[in-house]
């Protein structure tokens, strides 16, 4: 690709999303395909290769040369006819690898010299520090090594594509290998070609790449002068890049601070009128205000903390009726409704009425309108339990068995849930059934969701789950769930939260979380105007999607176009793992109580070994956040390495348990 061809690309892949990223990459395949800078007289770089080949020939270090590779077919090799055709093993002259001292004997840590690993790699140029130093005696007793400044410190495990130069002596761990390179091959030319490799590896739970794959992987070298010049183009036009994304960032500040002081000045409408022109105002230029669906994702939630702060209700009316008198119906009705009769249902809103009693829930420090109060969750529920922590029997009709990652948003979504027989629920379950109309809420992993029981869907609570009951010609139950959405909400159930590994909240603190009670009147005129604005925002949310995966698109045919490298379109988000990995997860080292290490603590707590399976599900949130953090475990040693695991596939009956 030439130069007039990469502008006519540049505007829509600099805008589109990770646009900047995008064009760092193409200026890195442009760099080593000899397309970003001119040559007027080629001179043949295969020379450089015999000279290299000579000097690992005269090497005092001959158990670390690398040997001479197979040749390379040309035609797998984008890159001028004068420069040479190699492999990345023939660019270095010796590999050296690391190990790491043995924990167990303490003289071997805290010294002087510096000792790297995985977790020092960072997306940096150079590394120049490291978060571990070994002693003299570490290094003798281990199979480390100490490096030389100016090596090519390369991952082999985990951190697999990460790179960086060595500025100052350091030991190095076995996921690491340090190359020497020769003077023919500039170090900053070397760093632009691995960044255009595909160091891939294999591996069940953690990757990684043999050294001979490595040294394998084709490469192109052209004469020293030009590499130089290429550095110096890479360099200034990197440097365009980060001066590019540094404006963009700044535009995001700035368009963000206008579509708040737009919002509050739809908030602060004082009549219909001035409602519907701020709203147009805001309508007319969305284009400006929003360029991303996350951009919608925080504007509902400000209209959620508007709401329930009584801002919305400015335009309308206010109903002569005060929420404290909301408060005291639901109380008096609670009252005579639990004097009926003593079934199941009203022996549970007795022990209701004993709790408030004694109930000491503090009041959030928000100002609300003067006719709203500050309510617990106990108090405007008929009914608040915890699920039932026996297990029913499974069926294939029934109650459908609502777990935490069956409510998203707002919604109760019942595609994937397993079915429990009614005749087991029943006879098991000491608690009330749920009916339509209620309240789902999750107390742990993920933490602070809710939804409404669907009409006509039989439901039962799975574990980490409560069920809330409201009087719903007395309390709104859709206001409920918008209360429990909004940004303000979630904060104070954070501050509420505890666990060290997985955050949760106890039945207690759920029963005393806050919400604000307006009139029932004006919750539904709320309800209302929440409903009318996310419709608005969802019609605006599929607009930017779908522009946004036009732009992807249209990426990913310049990158194409440019590269040769063909992307895959984007895949639904895997939400679990389609193999099962048979070999257990064990503990490793006990980590300190401070550190950041969920996946160590939940071992700690079951023997120290777990299936991966069940570790994934105690762990909570998505499977490629899930593999990320034992990943990370494992190079802290607080998790053993696995075996080499069997992986059987999954049944679609299995995967669905």
């Amino acid at each position: 690709m030439d130069a007039q061809q990469f502008l006519a690309e540049f505007g829509h892949i600099a805008n589109a999303p990770g646009g900047v990223d995008h064009l760092r990459e193409l200026i890195l395949h442009l760099a080593i395909s000899g397309d970003l800078i001119a040559t007027e007289s080629p001179i043949d770089a295969s020379p450089l290769l015999e000279t290299i080949e000579q000097q690992k020939r005269d090497h005092t270090e001959k158990k670390r040369v690398i040997p001479k590779q197979a040749s390379v077919s040309r035609e797998i090799v984008k890159a001028p006819a004068h420069w040479a055709v190699c492999r990345l093993g023939d660019l270095a002259l010796t590999i050296t690898g690391g190990g790491t001292p043995s924990k167990n004997h303490p003289a071997y840590w805290g010294g002087d010299i510096p000792w790297a690993s995985v977790k020092d790699m960072k997306e940096l140029k150079f590394l120049d520090d490291t978060e571990d130093f070994i002693t003299e005696e570490g290094l003798k007793n281990s199979s480390s090594n100490l490096i030389p400044p100016g090596r090519i410190i390369v991952c082999t495990r985990m951190g697999l594509g990460k790179i960086a130069v060595n500025r100052v002596a350091l030991a190095i761990n076995q996921d690491l290998k340090a190359l020497e390179l020769p003077k023919e091959v500039d170090s900053n030319f070397f760093l632009i070609i691995y960044k255009t490799r595909e160091v891939s590896g294999t591996g069940t739970t953690v990757s990684g790449i043999k050294q001979d794959q490595l040294l394998a992987l084709p490469a192109a070298l052209p004469p020293i002068e030009e590499q130089s010049r290429i550095v110096a183009k890479v360099d200034e036009l990197m440097a365009l890049c980060d001066r590019l994304e540094q404006q963009q960032q700044q535009r995001r500040k700035l368009q963000n601070a206008l579509r708040q002081s737009t919002l509050q000045a739809v908030a602060t409408a004082t009549s219909p009128h001035e409602l519907q022109t701020t709203w147009t105002r805001l309508a007319d230029n969305f284009g400006q205000l929003f360029s991303a669906p996350e951009d919608v994702v925080s504007f509902k939630g400000m209209i959620l903390d508007l709401a329930m702060s009584g801002h919305l209700s400015n335009i309308a009316h206010r109903h002569a009726s005060k929420g404290d008198e909301l408060l005291d119906a639901i109380a008096a009705r609670r009252i005579a409704w639990s004097m009926e009769s003593l079934d199941q249902e009203r022996k549970e809103a007795l022990a209701m009425l004993k709790k408030i009693r004694i109930q000491q829930a503090s009041t959030p420090d928000l100002a609300l309108p003067e006719h709203w109060v500050w309510s617990s969750l106990l108090q405007v529920s008929k009914v608040i339990i915890d699920c039932d922590h026996k297990t029913p029997s499974y069926s294939t009709t029934g109650f459908h068995l609502i777990r935490t990652t069956d409510i998203r948003d707002g919604e109760m979504r019942l595609h994937s849930t397993k079915m429990v027989s009614q005749e087991s629920y029943l006879a098991r379950s000491r608690r009330l059934v749920p009916k339509s109309g209620d309240i789902f809420f999750t107390r742990e992993a993920p933490m602070g969701e809710a939804a409404i029981v669907p009409n006509g869907s039989p439901v039962c609570l799975g574990q980490r789950l409560m069920l809330v009951r409201l009087f719903e010609y007395l309390f709104n139950n859709r206001f409920l769930i918008y209360a429990i959405r909004s940004p303000s909400f979630q904060n104070r159930l954070q501050s509420s939260a505890i666990g060290m590994t997985v955050k949760h909240i106890n039945v207690g603190d759920v029963e005393n979380l806050m919400v604000p009670v307006p009139p029932r009147i004006e919750q539904d005129r709320i309800v209302a105007i929440v409903d009318g604005l996310f419709h608005l925002c969802d019609h605006y949310m599929d607009q930017l999607t779908r522009k946004q995966r036009m732009a992807t698109n249209l990426v990913s045919s310049a990158v194409s176009t440019i590269t040769g490298i063909t992307t895959e379109p984007d895949e639904e988000p895997m939400k679990a793992p389609s193999t099962e990995l048979i070999a257990p997860i064990r503990l490793g080292e006990t980590p300190d109580i401070k550190a950041q290490a969920p996946l160590a603590k939940l071992l700690t707590r079951h023997n120290g070994e777990m299936s991966a399976k069940d570790l994934w599900q105690r762990y909570g949130g998505e499977i490629d956040a899930f593999y990320a953090q034992l990943k990370t475990e494992v190079a802290h040693g607080w998790i053993q390495e696995p075996e080499v695991a069997e992986m059987r596939q999954v049944t679609a009956e299995r995967a669905e348990a």
